[in-house]
């Protein structure tokens, strides 16, 4: 499983059995894991969208407008299932005697192979072929081959100890070929890598460690927890009113950190989780009108917020951020409504796959495109019309073949675990 909150809910506290259904017997909470699944086959097909085709709404909006397409809720519903699945893994930890020292170090593991891998994805535009001596997508290829040999999940790894070392060693091998053939040609950082912005799952890195050990330091306190997104949330509104510039120095370091929304996000999730299982545990049957009140708090004051700051994902506000937060609490609701209340689980099959192994079906594509652009084969000819409904049609197949792709990776035992 991939873990990325990461990412997988291996590790579900038992619940009441008429309220929830379990998978087999891996105590996996269904809604959590569909609304994985379910945002990151979003995050595909919008990822994957001819805009200057498809229609505007699905995709991002500018930075200085004020509003919001599809693709500017998709990543943040990721960040807050990352932090609602947060409490229900790390419990079972604990209940099993692991320790916390234990624990901590498997937090930093996962955080720093996010960041790792989201910087590394971020430098793959910025190759120059011919000062590296290798085209973009061969650059990209080596890097997501890597990933693959390095972060595998290995069956009967025990076994295999000499084999596994040699993969990974082969790994480490071509990242440090890559990072030392890499040459940008840009004026300002043109032999190195750089952090930018961390990429996508360098965010979700970030969100994931800020959140996990508030876990670890306040365990099932739904009120200290709402201190720290408090918090989080002032940093928030105090980058955006430029009240913390005198942080620059460091901001190239711990930006994410001071500038708030994407740990506010997350933490959010995490208070959802806390207060999903405080409720379950409890045998309180009011979890539907619970989650529907904060979602419409959220939206509410995500609204109210607008006043001063716009609703901007690429500015990440705070009227953004709440309203994103507010819509994924309405559709976590939602499906557990679906799935855990009404028992209609079947529908939701196609979405096993990323939700089982997200960080596997979010890579997999990445690699794929790479070599379908260095070999010119002619998969992505959808991308060409200039007919919505066919650029529209043809992503949501690729998504849909994404997941296929991980549920037959996983069969050859191809999964990523970190």
């Amino acid at each position: 499983t991939t873990e990325i909150y990461t990412l997988s809910l291996h590790d579900a506290l038992p619940i009441s059995i008429h309220i929830f259904n379990y998978m087999s017997n891996q105590n996996r909470i269904l809604s959590i894991d569909i609304m994985r699944g379910l945002t990151l086959l979003l995050m595909l097909f919008v990822n994957d969208l001819n805009m200057n085709v498809a229609p505007r709404w699905l995709g991002h909006m500018e930075a200085n407008f004020d509003g919001m397409g599809l693709a500017d809720w998709v990543f943040p519903g990721f960040l807050f299932i990352v932090g609602m699945a947060i409490p229900f893994a790390l419990s079972k930890r604990f209940s099993r005697g692991d320790h916390t020292e234990d624990i901590s170090k498997h937090i930093l593991t996962r955080s720093v192979s996010l960041i790792i891998i989201g910087v590394l994805m971020l430098n793959t535009g910025r190759v120059d072929p011919e000062l590296t001596g290798i085209s973009k997508n061969l650059w990209a290829v080596l890097m997501y081959s890597a990933v693959f040999l390095f972060w595998n999940d290995y069956r009967d790894s025990k076994e295999r100890i000499y084999t596994v070392a040699g993969y990974k060693l082969a790994a480490l091998a071509i990242f440090i070929f890559l990072v030392f053939k890499f040459r940008s040609g840009e004026a300002v950082n043109s032999g190195s890598l750089i952090t930018g912005w961390w990429g996508i799952l360098g965010l979700i890195g970030w969100g994931y460690i800020v959140s996990a050990f508030t876990y670890v330091l306040f365990r099932d306190s739904i009120w200290k927890t709402l201190i720290v997104v408090l918090f989080f949330f002032a940093l928030n509104i105090l980058s955006e009113l430029r009240l913390l510039n005198f942080l620059n120095p460091v901001k190239p370091y711990l930006g994410v950190l001071i500038g708030g929304n994407t740990p506010f996000i997350v933490l959010t999730g995490l208070l959802a989780g806390l207060i999903l299982k405080k409720l379950l545990s409890s045998g309180n049957k009011n979890i539907i009108p619970v989650f529907i009140a904060l979602g419409v708090f959220c939206l509410v004051s995500g609204f109210i917020l607008r006043q001063w700051f716009i609703i901007s994902k690429i500015k990440a506000t705070p009227s953004w951020g709440m309203i994103c937060s507010g819509i994924s609490f309405l559709l976590f609701i939602l499906i557990y409504y679906i799935v855990d209340v009404k028992g209609k689980k079947a529908w939701a099959t196609f979405l096993k796959p990323a939700g089982e192994h997200s960080l596997t079906t979010y890579l997999a594509p990445s690699l794929l495109y790479h070599l379908i652009w260095m070999t010119n084969l002619p998969i992505l000819i959808y991308k060409q019309s200039s007919s919505p409904w066919i650029v529209v049609g043809g992503s949501i197949v690729w998504a849909l073949a994404m997941a296929g792709l991980t549920a037959l990776m996983v069969r050859f035992n191809i999964r990523l675990k970190l």
